[in-house]
């Protein structure tokens, strides 16, 4: 179990300093401009928050809690590398929600004149799915919880 939670993946250092500033950028622009935001507006904007679906048994309010710890709390676990990959579940998650849920109708890039495009979430979607694939590399918390006793041979 270990092993699935902590394991920090490839400890190549060129692609540890990539996925270091992938996981540092993604996930800190997604705890400080979506995560925080919801944060400090939570009282005027949890009852019209949006409810999945298929998650019929959550209230707005609920969804925005579970909303702001896949933006916030799971931006700042990517930013550290802690419990990265299932991290990045909950937060690629939570971006194809806001991309097929959220913004169902809305077109798929942004352009002059449009306000919402999934493209956004897309992007942030992207980040997520490579991190899960790769692991969180060598430069995070991940990689010190977790030492390999034996090399890799994939």
């Amino acid at each position: 179990m270990k092993g699935f939670l902590f394991d920090c993946g490839t400890r190549e250092p060129a692609t540890s300093w990539g996925l270091l500033w992938l996981r540092v950028v993604t996930g800190g622009m997604m705890a400080l401009g979506h995560g925080w935001p919801k944060i400090v507006n939570f009282a005027s904007w949890k009852d019209g928050w949006y409810v999945p679906p298929f998650l019929p048994f959550l209230t707005p309010p609920l969804s925005l809690i579970a909303t702001i710890g896949c933006e916030f709390g799971c931006g700042l676990l990517l930013v550290l590398g802690l419990l990265t990959r299932p991290a990045s579940f909950l937060f690629g998650f939570a971006m194809t929600v806001a991309a097929f849920g959220v913004l169902g109708n809305a077109p798929w890039f942004l352009a002059q004149g449009v306000t919402a495009a999934k493209e956004p979430a897309l992007l942030y979607l992207l980040g997520a799915v490579v991190v899960i694939i790769s692991g969180p590399g060598a430069w995070s918390l991940d990689a010190g919880i977790y030492q390999e006793r034996r090399r890799r041979r994939w």
